[in-house]
């Protein structure tokens, strides 16, 4: 597309539903000058709100909190929009969204310096934390409100300010965010950019201190080449394994199903890959396939996001030669028959390097793979480039833990999967990317120390009367 007059935008990009597959309405492709433009006034912003004491930045925080709350129908319908996710889903998602602010709020009074004293004799040091300054936050189309607050709320609870630039198919939250935050953090606290690819790469080529992507893994090597030496956080996609031992409990299966299809498979951290033994291999095939057959697209959860998407699941699943696929019904209405609908799956008796095993799909997929024991299922589990986050189930105890010490990525549930909270850290190894989401742990992402020591004999202070 064309540059507009003002040279502000590259033009209007159309936003799809993804129910129907039809356009809803339009966005602006960010260009040069409003990219400049919007760090320009976020870096102008820096001073006021690093200068601000925490309480005041807490207090603000959990004012924009509130503010997600009283106004959830609206977050709620523009999440919606964007994404086509069940109505609950998309609330609940509101109410995490404003759960991690509130966390935040908190931990922006939290002391997470070593303490001072004299650690050289007859000096008086300390560690002041200081914010980085500008953090630019490209995040993706999964989860496009809560992945926003998982990068901007640390990094403004830490005193920073954020340029926020949702994906391109999904502005609407981010947009009804920036308003909100305008008014109650300060204006360019928070600001967004909408636009595509060549939007976040005009961002992190700008004048930002930081850079906080998700996304997948060619996005992130792009990022972290045009960065620098500034500070990139990445977090880039899963392919999640989950041991099956033989003593599995009952509710396992359904578990396993109900974590995969949430979302329609797009989060990074869904299982993926099911590693059984050879004993419980065909009971878990049946036990899945029947869960499966009972979520339906349509019914039971939403569409992928958009035609790159079902494409790549297209793709993958067609070049699997799996010779046991399961395939749930679909439940969608005539009038969202043109959406980006795609049935559940559970894919067995296929090869250790097929693509559905090596590339994580992002969608409702499960497959299922025996290993000759524990030791092998822990290497299947760790075979992949990506470590992000897995799952043991199982009822020995010193099993499931020593098991789970065993794999190789950043977050490892037993007997539970893709359960979270904003107190505990998530973050990946291996081409998953690294650095820290959520937890009081993320704040160090968009901080650096200062040491201070101090020469106890000096005379400090002003002139004596």
């Amino acid at each position: 597309m064309q540059p507009t007059d003002d040279g502000q935008t590259a033009g209007l990009i159309p936003l799809i539903d993804p129910r129907t597959g039809r356009e809803r309405a339009t966005s602006p492709d960010s260009g040069p000058d409003a990219v400049a433009a919007a760090v320009r006034r976020a870096r102008d912003a820096r001073s006021s709100w690093a200068g601000a004491t925490g309480a005041d930045r807490s207090g603000r925080l959990l004012r924009l909190a509130a503010r997600l709350d009283d106004r959830l129908d609206d977050y709620v319908r523009a999440e919606v929009a964007g994404t086509g996710k069940p109505t609950a889903e998309a609330s609940a998602e509101i109410r995490q969204s404003a759960d991690v602010l509130r966390f935040y709020a908190g931990a922006a009074l939290a002391a997470t310096a070593p303490a001072g004293g004299q650690h050289i004799a007859g000096r008086e040091s300390w560690v002041r934390w200081e914010p980085l300054g500008t953090v630019a936050a490209i995040v993706p189309w999964n989860y496009p409100l809560l992945m926003a607050m998982w990068r901007a709320a640390p990094a403004l609870a830490a005193g920073n300010t954020v340029v926020l630039k949702p994906a391109q198919t999904t502005p609407d939250s981010a947009l009804l965010l920036a308003r909100d935050a305008d008014e109650i953090l300060g204006e360019s606290v928070l600001t967004v950019l909408t636009g595509g690819r060549e939007t976040g790469r005009l961002l992190v080529e700008s004048p930002v201190d930081a850079v906080a992507f998700t996304g997948s893994y060619a996005g992130g090597r792009d990022v972290a080449a045009r960065a620098g030496t500034r500070r990139v956080s990445l977090e880039l996609g899963g392919n999640a394994p989950a041991i099956v031992l033989p003593d599995a409990p009952d509710y396992t299966f359904d578990s396993l199903v109900r974590a995969c299809v949430y979302n329609a498979g797009q989060s990074c951290a869904a299982p993926a890959r099911v590693i059984t033994l050879a004993e419980n291999h065909d009971r878990t095939v049946e036990e899945l396939a029947r869960s499966m057959r009972s979520f339906r697209a349509g019914a039971d959860f939403g569409p992928l996001n958009n035609a790159e998407q079902a494409a790549r699941y297209d793709r993958i699943i067609g070049a699997s030669a799996a010779r046991d696929q399961r395939v749930a019904p679909l439940s969608v209405a005539a009038d969202e028959a043109g959406g980006h609908w795609r049935p559940g799956l559970v894919l067995a008796d296929l090869p250790p390097d097929d693509p559905a095993v090596t590339e994580e799909v992002f969608g409702p997929v499960l497959t299922v793979q025996a290993a000759r024991d524990v030791s092998h299922a822990i290497e299947l589990a760790n075979s992949v480039d990506q470590a992000l986050a897995g799952s043991v189930w199982g009822s020995d105890a010193s099993l499931l833990l020593s098991t789970a010490a065993a794999m190789d990525c950043g977050e490892v549930w037993i007997n539970c999967h893709l359960e979270q909270t904003p107190q505990l850290p998530h973050g990946g190894r291996g081409s998953s990317g690294h650095g820290t989401d959520l937890s009081t742990l993320a704040l160090a992402e968009y901080q650096r120390p200062k040491c201070v020591t101090v020469r106890v004999d000096t005379q400090l202070g002003g002139a004596r009367g």
